[in-house]
């Protein structure tokens, strides 16, 4: 069993408590880094490797490394995290025991996650639209799931493949579900399994609705990868529909309800820019 933790500039009280976690559960821990400079953490752990990315390789191919390394220590499994997840010391085995329990009744399960509560509002989230696949009492299958706190089983990564590392950061968790379903395997999230996880850098309300808001660059990944995957027959249509009915308004409250406005602007204009013109990879590469 082993785990994989991307970095990017964390609050490095709580990556290290992460780390510290983690590093007691698993066989094998591989902390990736794309923050500019190296994270001042102790990471002096017989069992952990660490690699910086001063560039920023983005979230796909830092999982893709982590991914490489475990399947090189000969792990069975992989968990994913981010540096804002919080789990305790129970945590790995019991998402462990979740997965061989789902795949006990359904061999096609490939990965599992647990249900996320949000740690801006401390309640449960709960998909709008996605649909539930399969109910099983301690499990559901889902069409996606989010990457942190996803328990891959390595032995099938060969028939599904590695992360999308075009897409840099943004739908990189959804599409691999989304390819994975494509090879006839499940995605599923365990039933009675919580884990609190920080989505986005804070919350605003526009209409009624609240919504995410991230940094300004994330706009550009998330505009220009909605018209990216839509492209792709594999995506599921109702997450097609969602995404560009949602576009304009997404467009409207980052342009005219947030900080930064000249600059989220230019972000979103350049990500529609590059989406139209399939054109994938880092931003830096790209402008």
């Amino acid at each position: 069993m082993g785990a994989v933790i991307v970095l990017f500039n964390p609050f490095l009280a709580e990556a290290q408590a992460l780390v510290n976690k983690v590093s007691g559960q698993v066989d094998a821990l591989c902390v990736i880094d794309n923050s500019p400079r190296p994270s001042e953490l102790n990471l002096d752990r017989a069992n952990l490797s660490y690699h910086h990315f001063s560039s920023n390789i983005g979230i796909a191919a830092a999982q893709n490394v982590g991914l490489s390394d475990l399947c090189l220590a000969k792990c069975d499994r992989a968990l994913l995290l981010d540096q804002d997840s919080l789990v305790d010391e129970y945590f790995v085995k019991s998402l462990s025991d979740q997965l061989s329990s789902a795949q006990t009744d359904n061999k096609r399960v490939i990965a599992i996650g647990p249900r996320i509560v949000c740690s801006f509002s401390e309640k449960l989230v709960k998909p709008r639209v996605q649909k539930e696949l399969f109910v099983h009492e301690d499990f559901v299958c889902v069409t996606q799931i989010i990457s942190s706190g996803m328990l891959i089983d390595l032995h099938q990564l060969e028939l599904t493949g590695f992360k999308d590392e075009r897409l840099f950061i943004d739908g990189v968790d959804h599409e691999w579900c989304w390819r994975a379903r494509r090879k006839n395997f499940d995605v599923a999230i365990a039933n009675n399994l919580y884990m609190v996880h920080r989505l986005g850098d804070a919350r605003s309300k526009f209409a009624g609705i609240t919504y995410k808001v991230g940094s300004p660059i994330r706009l550009y990944y998330q505009f220009r990868n909605i018209l990216i995957l839509t492209r792709r027959d594999y995506v599921p249509l109702y997450w097609k529909i969602r995404n560009i009915l949602v576009m304009p308004i997404r467009f409207f409250a980052n342009t005219f309800l947030q900080n930064n406005k000249k600059e989220r602007l230019i972000f979103m204009v350049r990500g529609i820019w590059d989406g139209l013109r399939m054109r994938d990879g880092s931003y830096n590469d790209n402008w």
